[in-house]
C-alpha cells in the first residue's frame, strides 16, 4: 500500500533546504495558460521537479502536468495551445529523490458531485496521515501519495450543498500549513492557514485577478499588486467579483521568517516590506554581533549575497566574488566514477583564486543544514590559498525540523542540533564561526522578539517552538519524524 513517508532527509548530497512548492492563479485572462506558465516560472526557485497546469474554457477542465523545469515544459507552444480557457491554477513542485511520479504532480484534477475541480497547494498538512487512514477506512481511494489529495478527498465526501462551504468543511478538519489555490466552473479560490504560515498574494491584470505565492510572479506578467491574501482568509474569485470570507477562528499570525532568510525571490515583497532589503539588514546585524577583523566578505552564493552585501557595508570590509557558481549544475548530471564523484561541490561552485589568495576571508551563507557543503567550501578556500577563514551564517542554527512545507532533515541529522558552535567550526574546519541571533533576525525584519510570549513569526526551525499539533510526526517510539511532502513509500 502506498502511504505518506516517514523518513529522513533524502536529497542526497544537496545540503540545502528545500521549499515544497509555488502556486500561482488566474481568473478573467483570455491567455490564462501563458500566463499562468509566466507567473510558474518566476516561481521556480520554491520547486524544480515538476510543474502543473490546469485551465478551463467554459465547457472543459485541461490539465497538463509534466516532470522537469517550467521552461523545458510549457514554453512549447503545443503544450500551451492544449490549455485554452481564461482561468487557470499551476504549480511547482520542489525537488526530491522520492516520490517523483507524475502522479505526485499538481494541480491535482477531480470530477465532483458538483462539476470538475482542481486544486494546488503550498505547505504540509500535520495530520495528513491520520485523515488518509480514516478516509480509506470509509472507501476512500488514494491515487497520489500527495497530502493535497487528502483535502480533494474531505471536499467530495463533505456533507456540505455549496462548493465554498465543502472547501470550508475540509480545511477546518486539516492541521498543518496551507496556501492554496483552485479552480471550478465557475470560480477561482485561493485560502491560507489561519496562521498564515505560507504566502499567498493577489494582484491585478487589466481586470483579470491574479493568486500566487509570491508578488515576483506579478512583476514577470506585468501585473499590479493589490495585496496579501490575510491568515485565515478564504477569498472566492467569480465573474461577479472577489469576496472574501474569513471562516476560521481568529489567531495570531505566525508567517514563515524562513521566507525572508532563504526562501522568497530577493525582489519579493512581503507586509510591504522587501525580502532583499531584509536580508541586507540580516547581513548588518551579523556584522555588529560578531564582526571579526579580515580582508574581504564572500557570499556563499547565491542565497549569501544580499546578507554578504549588509555584512560588508557594516564592517567596513570590502566585498567581492569569491566563489563562483556554476547555474547550470542540474540534477541529472551522472557522476559515473568515484575520480568523478570526490569533486563534490565543484560541481556547482568554484574558487575565484586571484581574490582569495593571501586574503583573511569572512564567508557568508545563509544557514547551515547538515554541514557537508561548509566543509568543501571552507576546504576549497584554503586550497586557494586563504590565510584565514571565518564563516557567519545569516540565520540561527537551526536545530529543528520543519513540518510546515520544508523538506529538512530529521532533527539528529541537522549539525546544529548535535553539535555546539565551537564544535562546528572544528568539523568544519573554520578558524571562527558566528551565527545569527534569534534577536538579531527579528530585528532585521523589523520587529522586536517578544519573549514570553508567542512569536509575530513560525520560527520553529530554530526555536523548537512549533505553532499547531504535529498530530503526524510522533511515532511509537516517542521521536518525532519528518513528514516528507509527496514522497512514495520505499
Amino acid at each position: 500500500m502506498e502511504d505518506f513517508s516517514l523518513h529522513p532527509f533524502t536529497a542526497g548530497d544537496d545540503d540545502r533546504f528545500h521549499e515544497e512548492c509555488g502556486v500561482f492563479g488566474v481568473f478573467g485572462a483570455i491567455n490564462a495558460a501563458p500566463l499562468t506558465a509566466l507567473g510558474l516560472h518566476a516561481l521556480q526557485h520554491r520547486g524544480q521537479e515538476a510543474a502543473g497546469i490546469c485551465t478551463f474554457d467554459g465547457k472543459q477542465f485541461y490539465t497538463e502536468r509534466h516532470i522537469g523545469l517550467v521552461g523545458d515544459n510549457f514554453t512549447k507552444p503545443s503544450v500551451i495551445a492544449r490549455l485554452p480557457g481564461d482561468r487557470a491554477i499551476g504549480h511547482t513542485r520542489y525537488s526530491t529523490t522520492g516520490g517523483s511520479g507524475i502522479r505526485n504532480v499538481q494541480p491535482l484534477f477531480a470530477e465532483l458531485s458538483g462539476g470538475g475541480f482542481a486544486i494546488a497547494h503550498n505547505g504540509n498538512l500535520t495530520n495528513a496521515l491520520s485523515l488518509q487512514k480514516e478516509l480509506q477506512r470509509r472507501g476512500a481511494i488514494f491515487q497520489s501519495t500527495s497530502d493535497t489529495e487528502t483535502i480533494l478527498h474531505l471536499v467530495a465526501t463533505s456533507r456540505e450543498t455549496l462548493l465554498v462551504d465543502r472547501i470550508v468543511d475540509a480545511l477546518r478538519r486539516v492541521e498543518g500549513a496551507y496556501s492554496l489555490v483552485a479552480v471550478s466552473e465557475k470560480k477561482l479560490i485561493g485560502c491560507r492557514d489561519p496562521l498564515g504560515i505560507r504566502p499567498l498574494i493577489m494582484g491585478d491584470l487589466e481586470g483579470a485577478i491574479v493568486l500566487a505565492s509570491e508578488t515576483c510572479a506579478l512583476d514577470i506578467i506585468g501585473a499590479r499588486f493589490v495585496r496579501e491574501i490575510e491568515p485565515g482568509e478564504m477569498v472566492v474569485v467569480t465573474e461577479d467579483g472577489i469576496e472574501s470570507l474569513k471562516p476560521f477562528k481568529a489567531t495570531s499570525s505566525r508567517f514563515c521568517i524562513f521566507e525572508y532568510v532563504y526562501f522568497a525571490r530577493p525582489d519579493s515583497v512581503f507586509s510591504g516590506t522587501s525580502v532583499y532589503q531584509v536580508r541586507k539588514r540580516i547581513g548588518a546585524e551579523l556584522a555588529r554581533e560578531s564582526g571579526v577583523e579580515a580582508d574581504i566578505v564572500i557570499p556563499v552564493p547565491d542565497s549569501g549575497t544580499p546578507a554578504a552585501i549588509g555584512f560588508a557595508e557594516a564592517a567596513g570590509i570590502p566585498f567581492d566574488f569569491g566563489i563562483i557558481r556554476n547555474h547550470y549544475v542540474g540534477r541529472t548530471f551522472i557522476e559515473p566514477t568515484d575520480s568523478i564523484r570526490h569533486m563534490g561541490v565543484k560541481l556547482k561552485h568554484n574558487a575565484n583564486r586571484t581574490v582569495i589568495q593571501g586574503k583573511r576571508i569572512v564567508l557568508v551563507d545563509d544557514s547551515i543544514v547538515r554541514g557537508t557543503t561548509s566543509v568543501k567550501i571552507v576546504q576549497m578556500m584554503r586550497e586557494a590559498g586563504a590565510t584565514e577563514v571565518h564563516m557567519r551564517i545569516a540565520s540561527p542554527p537551526t536545530r529543528d525540523s520543519c513540518f510546515y512545507g520544508v523538506d529538512t532533515p530529521e532533527k539528529g541529522k541537522l549539525l546544529a542540533s548535535r553539535m555546539s558552535i565551537a564544535e562546528m567550526a572544528t568539523y568544519i574546519g573554520v578558524d571562527s564561526l558566528a551565527f545569527l541571533s534569534i534577536d538579531g533576525l527579528y530585528r532585521a525584519v523589523g520587529e522586536a522578539r517578544r519573549h514570553n510570549e508567542l512569536p509575530q513569526y513560525c520560527d520553529a526551525c530554530f526555536t523548537g517552538e512549533y505553532p499547531t499539533v504535529l498530530t503526524d510526526q510522533s511515532g511509537g517510539d516517542g521521536n518525532v519524524r519528518q513528514l516528507t511532502l509527496l514522497a512514495d513509500a520505499r
